[in-house]
């Protein structure tokens, strides 16, 4: 899947099965999306064998980190 300029992918879950998603590169300049990546390196490093950001999260708190983003 290509991803469309300006934006990147995160893969998320809890499980070892993960959902992708591509999100807006402007959603890294918010405070919340931020600390949910700083969280995430801390768990798992910033080696991303998926070949994109991975959070640890389940995909209703990213739903609702990113549904805030779009509002703004």
């Amino acid at each position: 899947m290509v991803i469309p300029e300006g934006h990147f992918a995160v893969y998320v879950g809890e499980t070892q099965i993960k959902k992708r998603f591509v999100v807006p590169i402007s959603y890294l300049n918010h405070m919340c999306n931020q600390e949910l990546l700083n969280q995430a390196g801390e768990e798992l490093g910033f080696d991303y064998p998926m070949g994109g950001v991975t959070i640890p999260r389940s995909e209703e708190t990213f739903f609702n980190i990113t549904s805030q983003l779009s509002d703004l």
